[in-house]
């Protein structure tokens, strides 16, 4: 009863507040809807940055990814601050000069309607079919067993899955439906206090148990007895060889804190291009401290399961893969007011990312599909409708697809690396057609829509049916090239990038493009903008050679074979595990 109490009040807690920030607001129009009037300043576009990220895909996905594989998976937190400094500093100045609503509306600027309604498209399937029934399905994963939902339910497992999950889309669907983005970034911004304070709680409970009441005692345990386990990057046979740094993790991070939509749109509704700067840059700060609760305590989980020498209590599930390590982590050290308060927070970070997610699922329908395909005279008015409606239509959708990545997790490599999978179809052939837009004057339309469609289809058969091998396998014998995963998404874009080349020199655009400054923006920049992207980039490399130095490479066989004794039975991770076998 405290720990449903507790999750009660602070879920309430942010609920008034959000309304209370932002009910007098006007949501009749596409900038007052979709881009909040351009009123955010800095503290609320970096808190609402880092809440749209920090959902359970990345509490229960990298965390298990640390249970599994170690600290290397803090190059998904660590190396994103390079890709955040790369937004504030190169592509957001570029974005609002241009005044836009939705990355598509760039692309239609620098190329042509045909390239805005084929991103569109791209972005709303990636959004609905992707992302929205995969932060359903982590957050129900959590929920679950934390509020020992089969108590109440039964133990039907899909039954569970699809109640819980609905009720995440649905209170989700409020703040993005009724509040406007206004009203997600708030709502992110209140979350984000609770969850820094919770998440912070669970590394330091968690090394206070394995040192016995010493935190510090706790880390120098983990660091003598695990020390492959702290590496910052793993050799060829690990889940994220070290090469991948500089292919497919930095294209994949780029993509996503420079042109995915559901995180840039609140770059694009700051009140100037300084605030923008500023939010952006403390969102990149911010991420160096991820490995701190993002994989730490899933290491934590993995001493506490492999050595057998600490006394669980009886309600308290041993976890039965990598996925389970977070959520048994959570309910063995926090005590019982403190799991309802915690719960609050993921559920408000659950909320963040879907709520955050479906406003821009809704905006790329209303602003681009909508008003620029469907209806080419509609208003203001109707085209915020349409994205409404939209949006009430994708909820029951994406909760009906949560029983596929469910399927899917027990058969494939787990939560992220799942995600990664699906998310790469699409995320590589849009960052590549990006970058030439703001790199190329006379790259046509048509190589740039080409490009879109055929490093969907290269991804999605050699990334997804293949399993990430560079061939074909006839009569039982495979002929071509294995590789990671990720190594596969850097060739896909070193493809895109040629195919745009060729058209490039073949059907050369007549007169080059030249950007025209909107006026919707003040885009002065911040005079420090630089200085601290610089720092970070400083801190980044020395986090890096420092950890090396120290730790070494993690020995990417050995930790899966360790992993493979507690867990014989999973199959979680084993194909990046050992990409090349």
């Amino acid at each position: 009863m405290l720990t449903l109490c507790s999750f009660l009040l602070f879920t309430g807690l942010v609920a008034v507040v959000a309304w209370w920030k932002t009910h007098d607001d006007r949501k009749d129009t596409a900038i007052g809807y979709f881009l909040a009037g351009r009123s955010l300043a800095w503290p609320v576009i970096g808190g609402s940055l880092l809440l749209t990220n920090l959902s359970t895909e990345q509490l229960v996905g990298i965390n298990g990814g640390g249970y599994q594989h170690g600290m290397l998976l803090m190059t998904w937190e660590v190396w994103s601050s390079l890709s955040i400094v790369a937004m504030a500093l190169f592509f957001l100045p570029r974005y609002l000069r241009s005044g836009i609503t939705t990355i598509p509306e760039f692309l239609e600027i620098r190329f042509d309607r045909s390239v805005r309604l084929f991103t569109s498209c791209v972005s709303v399937v990636l959004i609905a079919f992707i992302l929205l029934p995969f932060i359903l399905f982590s957050g129900a994963e959590f929920m679950i067993p934390v509020f020992n939902v089969p108590e109440y339910l039964g133990d039907n497992t899909a039954f569970n899955l699809v109640v819980v999950s609905g009720l995440l889309a649905v209170v989700g669907g409020c703040y993005a439906i009724i509040g406007g983005l206004k009203a997600v970034a708030i709502s992110d911004t209140v979350n984000g206090i609770g969850l820094a304070l919770g998440g912070l709680l669970i590394p330091v409970f968690g090394l206070s148990f394995v040192g016995g009441g010493d935190v510090l005692q706790g880390l120098s345990t983990l660091i003598e007895q695990h020390p492959e386990r702290m590496a910052p990057m793993g050799d060829s046979d690990a889940n994220i060889p070290w090469q991948a740094l500089f292919t497919g993790v930095t294209l994949l991070t780029t993509f996503y804190w420079c042109t995915n939509q559901g995180i840039v749109q609140r770059t694009f509704a700051a009140k100037n291009l300084a605030q923008g700067q500023k939010g952006t840059l403390f969102a990149a700060v911010m991420k160096l401290l991820g490995p701190v609760y993002l994989v730490l305590p899933g290491i934590i989980a993995w001493h506490i399961v492999s050595s057998g020498s600490y006394d669980i209590p009886a309600h308290v599930a041993m976890p039965a893969d990598a996925n389970g390590s977070y959520g048994f982590l959570v309910k063995l050290v926090l005590p019982s007011w403190a799991v309802g308060f915690f719960a609050a927070t993921i559920f408000g970070a659950i909320l963040s990312s879907f709520n955050s997610f479906l406003n821009s699922a809704s905006t790329l329908f209303g602003v681009d599909i909508y008003k620029g395909l469907l209806n080419r005279g509609a208003t203001d008015g109707q085209a915020v409708r349409a994205g409404r409606i939209f949006a009430v239509v994708t909820i029951p959708l994406s909760v009906s697809l949560v029983l596929f990545f469910k399927f899917y997790s027990s058969t494939n490599e787990g939560l992220f690396g799942q995600l990664i999978d699906f998310a790469s179809v699409t995320n590589i052939p849009l960052i590549a057609i990006v970058v030439v837009a703001l790199v190329s004057k006379r790259t046509p339309a048509i190589g740039v829509n080409v490009a879109l469609a055929a490093g969907m289809a290269f991804q999605f058969f050699f990334g997804i049916l293949n399993g990430g091998s560079l061939g074909l396998t006839i009569d039982e014998e495979f002929y071509g090239v294995r590789m990671h995963g990720l190594h596969l998404a850097g060739v896909n874009f070193a493809m895109l990038m040629l195919i745009m080349f060729i058209f490039r020199l073949l059907m050369p655009l007549e007169k080059p493009f030249e950007q025209e400054y909107s006026g919707d923006v003040d885009v002065t920049p911040w005079k420090l903008a630089g200085p601290v992207g610089l720092g970070v980039t400083l801190v980044v490399v020395i986090m890096y050679i420092g950890m090396w130095s120290q730790f070494g490479l993690v020995p990417g066989k050995r930790v899966a074979a360790e992993y493979q004794e507690i867990h014989p039975s999973s199959a979680f991770d084993s194909a990046a595990t050992e990409p090349d076998e």
